[in-house]
Order: C-alpha cells, then sequence, then structure tokens
C-alpha cells in the first residue's frame, strides 16, 4: 500500500503525553490508515471507507449510550 501522500492526524483529544495514540490518514484514495503514534514506520492497519465510518460510529453510540456512562 502506497502511504507517502498519507496525512496523519491525531484526535483533538490527544494530549500528546506518553505517545500512546492512534493516527488516522483518510485523505488517500480508497482507504482509511491507523498507525501507533509511537511506531510511525510499524504496522498499519487499512480499512474501506464505509468499514471505517461503521466503526466510528459504533464508537460514538458506544461512548455515549447511558451504559457506557454508568
Amino acid at each position: 500500500m502506497e502511504l507517502s501522500g498519507a496525512r496523519w492526524r491525531k484526535s483533538s483529544r490527544s494530549n500528546g503525553q506518553g505517545g500512546a495514540c492512534v493516527e488516522v490518514a483518510d485523505n488517500l484514495s480508497g482507504v482509511v490508515a491507523v498507525r501507533d503514534s509511537k511506531d510511525p514506520e510499524g504496522p498499519v492497519l487499512a480499512f474501506g471507507p464505509d468499514t471505517w465510518r461503521e466503526f466510528v460510529a459504533g464508537v460514538v453510540r458506544h461512548h455515549c449510550s447511558s451504559s457506557a456512562l454508568s
């Protein structure tokens, strides 16, 4: 997979301390790439755009549900 044009970003909620973050590149054609910020030269997970949207929506639903808040 060609990643030279990837624009990596971290969550705005990431404090940058400790390096326990994931970075996402969603500017690539037909793929969303995810990597560990502590190991930028390491392995990359690749998801199709629809799969990535479903994953993020599931995280948001779980985070915002009343059972997750109790």
